[in-house]
Parts: C-alpha cells; structure tokens; sequence
C-alpha cells in the first residue's frame, strides 16, 4: 500500500523543494493507520551489538530528527531505525536553502546543521512511546557549545535507557570543528566519558561510534585503535562525504556546500567500510551505510563488512518498496553463497574492497 501510495506522490514531490517535501513525508507518516509488515524470513535474523534483529535493514540517521515516527517507519519494515541528529538544546540549523536534490545523479546534498527540537522534547516523546523494535538515537553536539565532549556524555545520561543504542555523531560536515573529535586524543576522552557515564547510570544503550568517508589510512587506524582500545559496540560507516566526485552530472548543484549522500557516495564509503571492518578483526560489529540504492548495493555493504545496512537518501528517489527489495536481495545472496545466514555473508569479499 506505501509503495503504491509513494508512486503515486513522488511525481507531485519532485515539484516541492527537497525539504518541505520531506516535512511533508514526516507529515503522512505522523498520520497514515499504518498497517505492521508481515514477520521477516528467519534467514534475515541477525545477532549484533547484543541485540536479535528480525532483519538487517534499517532507515539512517536524519530522516526523522526529532523522533516523530519511530513507530510509523518500524511498520514500513525496517529492522531497526535510528533517529536524530538531537542536540542537548534546540538549534535552528543553517539558514534555508540547505537541502539540494541531484535527481541525475540520485544524490543529495544537505547542509542542515544539525537542526534539532532539544533533547528534552525528544525525551519526551521517547518516554511516552510504548518501547518495540530496536531503536538508535544520534546524538551530535551544539555548534556553539563551549565543551562539546560534555554534550555527548549529558545526551547519553538522558537517552540510554530510552533507546536500545546510542550513536556519536562525530563526523558531520555542517557543524564547524565537529569533525575534529575524530582525532586520537579528542576521541580517547569522548568515549571514556561517555563509557563512564553508562557505568555510572546503569545505562543499557549500546554505543556506536560514526565517522567520515573522508578520513586517510592514518586516520582510520587511530580511529580503530582508539574504539577497540575503548571497548565500544560498534561503528557506523559512513556519514556524508564533502568530497565532489568529477562524475557529477549536476554541476550547478554540486557546487552547493554540505554533505554529499546518495549513489556517489556508494564506492567511497563502502572502501571505508572494508577498511574498517579490516582493522576492526571481528572485535565488534559494523553497520554500512551509504549510497544503498539497490538491494545488490545492500548485499555488497554487507561483503565489503556490514552485519547491518542503513538508507535514506536512496528512500528520496525508490520509496519504501526498496526496504524488501533489499531483503529479496540478500535471500538471493544467500542462496548463490550457500549461506545459512547473513552472517556467513560479512566480509566475503572485504578485501576486494578495501584494494578498490
């Protein structure tokens, strides 16, 4: 029924501009009766983080910021959904225009900044829900905050027992200076503090570390080092990339500054996925994100390293049916592979990858 629905609009959505258009999507799914999705093959389940997934697909960071339609998306079948980028306090964001469709090269470019109602109204609306599914919250750091560390370890106070996982968004483009937490000293106190905070609260939510496409070799292996040294859940790879690849075809657009999602960003971000899931040795999980716009993408998120993938940009110009197409997809790898479970898929063709 979504996807029929969705075939219908998206003619009528290319004429909105990008934003108002997914305000508008974030409108519906507040008020459509949403009927549940039918149970997930058994073969999709997957163990992660110490969490039972009923499938490995599920909706990035980004679409619903605030936590408005958690519920209405798990519906859409996904098997797990992250909410957020959430502040500590409400921010405006960057001024408007600051989201930029390439519809030629089904590519996104946003430069929202982080634009967040507050943890407390988030809060809000986490504790009044009936808690289902699995669900991550992103958390990121004000743009004029004077101890930014400080603001993930108070975010994690307030949402570690309202979400089974907790991400730390350290690699946004559109918040100056956010980028920098990447480094080995900054990042060493970030997760040492945050890990203290969990201890010291009783806290449940998993944590996951999230980083740029654009960081070297040299800056991976600190990343890794320092996460594995830390003894976190796991890592999300990647956020957007402010990188303009050449095969661009909208060249106005590309232009425009922010974070570059969708299909060009596929290649680069799974390479870092690879490289990653390299370094990491099977110490914790990864989750691939990042220019999914198939489900053949999906099934190479999760042999480049991924025990889980995530979408959004793709959902801009695909729609919800793109959800059990991936699903469809991996079953058939599964097959081709002889594998009896996603699992068996990770990291199969890692090294490829990682050389690409």
């Amino acid at each position: 029924m979504i996807a029929s629905l969705f075939s219908l609009l998206t003619p009528a959505l290319r004429f909105v501009d990008p934003e108002t258009a997914h305000d508008l999507a974030i409108a519906a799914l507040e008020r459509a009766p949403l009927p549940a999705c039918g149970n997930d093959d058994s073969r999709l389940a997957v163990s992660a983080f110490g969490l039972e997934f009923g499938n490995p697909v599920g909706i990035a960071a980004g679409f619903d910021k605030n936590a408005r339609v958690p519920d209405a998306l798990m519906r859409l079948g996904f098997g797990f959904v992250e909410v957020g980028g959430v502040t500590l306090k409400p921010q405006p964001g960057n001024p408007k225009p600051r989201v930029f469709r390439l519809a030629s090269d089904q590519a996104v470019i946003n430069r929202y900044g982080l634009n967040s109602d507050g943890a407390e109204k988030v809060v809000g609306r986490l504790a009044a829900r009936v808690r289902k599914g699995i669900l991550g919250i992103n958390l990121g750091a004000n743009k004029d905050s004077t101890d930014r560390i400080a603001d993930y370890v108070e975010l994690y106070r307030q949402f570690g027992n309202l979400t089974e996982f907790v991400t730390l968004n350290i690699s946004s483009p559109n918040t100056p200076g956010l980028r920098d937490l990447q480094g080995r000293a900054f990042l060493d106190e970030l997760l040492a503090r945050v890990l203290e905070c969990r201890v010291s609260n009783d806290s449940v939510a998993r944590i996951l570390l999230k980083i740029a496409p654009d960081v070297d070799d040299i800056q991976l292996d600190d990343i890794v080092d320092v996460a594995r040294a830390r003894g976190i859940d796991g890592m999300i790879v990647s956020n957007t990339t402010i990188t303009r690849p050449d095969s661009l075809r909208d060249k106005a657009l590309a232009k425009e500054t922010g974070g570059l999602s969708g299909k060009p960003l596929f290649r680069p971000s799974t390479v870092m996925l690879a490289k990653t899931y390299q370094r990491v040795e099977g110490q914790f999980p990864l989750i691939g994100v990042g220019g999914i716009a198939s489900g053949e993408d999906a099934v190479a998120k999760i042999a480049a390293g991924a025990h889980l993938v995530q979408l959004y940009s793709a959902l801009v110009f695909r729609g919800p049916a793109l959800i059990e197409e991936i699903k469809e997809a991996i079953l058939r790898a599964m097959t081709r592979e002889n594998a009896s479970s996603v699992a068996e898929l990770v990291g199969r063709g890692a090294s490829v990858w990682a050389a690409a």
